[in-house]
């Protein structure tokens, strides 16, 4: 199996103010654990920067330029409490939506089996005319669309296990049937929106909220009692999975508590 990893420096270069949680390290952190020898089998390339064409594929125009004239060429410019732009801010979620166009065309072209993608910053909280939740623009929703447009599928499926709903993600797609969106979180929590009751006007949003504490089995439950057998039923010809490992025991803006284990697949979580 062939495995494309997709990053780029200038995705350090997105600031944000001290102590907040959505920081460079968090690439350090996995550039790090991916040196080691055992992934010396990775094909590894730069993220490509993505145009502006791939972003309002899911992103209003009027939406985007407004980004784009706000973004700073110094110091920081907040859009919301936890949301805020540097002058790194606009190239790094370019490289964002780049990396996951290119990891697109890797799978639907053949050319590897699966893609990782790492930037920042994260997209998943991005609606269509909305920056929240430190994201900007949403780049598994991007991938969908590039994919239906490009390669001409009629079913993709986004897998979200952030311990955070995806509301961004839910947005562009609730009234497309030719995406199933599927997503783990904690709930209540930020942002407010996964309730299992939201399904989207095709039945096509398959939302599994987990409690507190809930911990690994009822997480792995969640999936194989109800995403999977979603999924199995939609057959995707594409599937987009959006990676957050915040459900984290160690993670200190939720308390799901999962351990490393279950995101591995392991039954001993």
């Amino acid at each position: 199996m062939t495995t494309l990893l997709l990053s780029h420096p200038a995705c350090l270069d997105h600031e944000l103010p001290p102590g907040h949680p959505e920081c460079a390290d968090r690439l350090r952190a996995i550039e790090k654990a991916l040196a080691a020898e055992r992934f010396g089998a990775l094909t590894r390339q730069l993220s490509p920067e993505g145009s502006l064409e791939s972003v309002t594929l899911c992103h209003g125009e009027h939406y985007v330029d407004e980004l784009r004239h706000i973004a700073p060429s110094n110091g920081l410019v907040f859009i919301d409490g936890d949301t805020s732009m540097s002058p790194g801010t606009w190239e790094a979620a370019l490289r964002g939506v780049g990396g996951a166009v290119a990891a697109t065309n890797a799978v639907m072209s053949g050319s590897h089996d699966n893609a990782f993608v790492v930037t920042r910053p994260p997209g998943h909280h991005a609606e269509i005319n909305k920056a929240m939740g430190f994201c900007f623009f949403d780049n598994v929703a991007i991938a969908a669309r590039h994919a239906q447009r490009t390669f001409g599928i009629t079913r993709a499926a986004v897998v979200d296990f952030d311990v955070h709903h995806g509301n961004g993600t839910q947005d562009i797609f609730w009234g497309d049937k030719s995406v199933m969106y599927c997503s783990t979180h904690q709930m209540p929590l930020f942002p407010g929106t996964g309730a299992a009751g939201e399904r989207g006007e095709h039945n096509n949003i398959v939302n599994a909220p987990l409690a507190s504490e809930d911990g690994g089995p009822r997480f792995r439950a969640a999936f194989e009692q109800l995403i999977l057998p979603r999924l199995r039923q939609f057959s995707p010809e594409l599937i987009i999975i959006s990676a957050g490992f915040d459900a984290h025991y160690r993670d200190p803006l939720a308390s799901l508590n999962l351990r490393a284990e279950i995101f591995i697949g392991s039954h001993e979580a």
